[in-house]
């Protein structure tokens, strides 16, 4: 089991490190969607589609925000393996946190 979840965590690792530099930079499905009937031009919606009516995320100018560092499309895969860290520190404190207790009665 041990060495199923550090194969598991060595794959997230790589994928979050290595292949999220080869990530499409246009938009996924969901913001194609919501851009439907404009167009971008220098970086400003023309045109009438939902996302012209999208504001900001609270979180936008967060240290990680577009999956990056601080804004440097460079340090992707460094922001990459620390959400997959990030991630994992969670999961393990839920677990600790939920896991029934062994002690046993007697």
């Amino acid at each position: 089991m041990n060495a199923f979840l550090f194969g598991f965590a060595a794959a997230a690792v790589l994928v979050a490190g290595a292949l999220s530099y080869l990530a499409s930079s246009q938009p996924d499905g969901l913001d194609a969607t919501t851009q439907r009937g404009c167009t971008v031009v220098a970086e400003q919606l023309e045109g009438e589609c939902i996302a012209q009516r999208a504001e900001e995320h609270g979180l936008a100018d967060s240290p990680l925000a577009d999956y990056t560092i601080g804004g440097d499309a460079a340090l992707t895969g460094i922001a990459g393996i620390l959400g997959v860290a990030a991630t994992f520190a969670v999961l393990f404190a839920l677990v600790r946190v939920l896991k029934p207790s062994r002690s046993r009665a007697g």
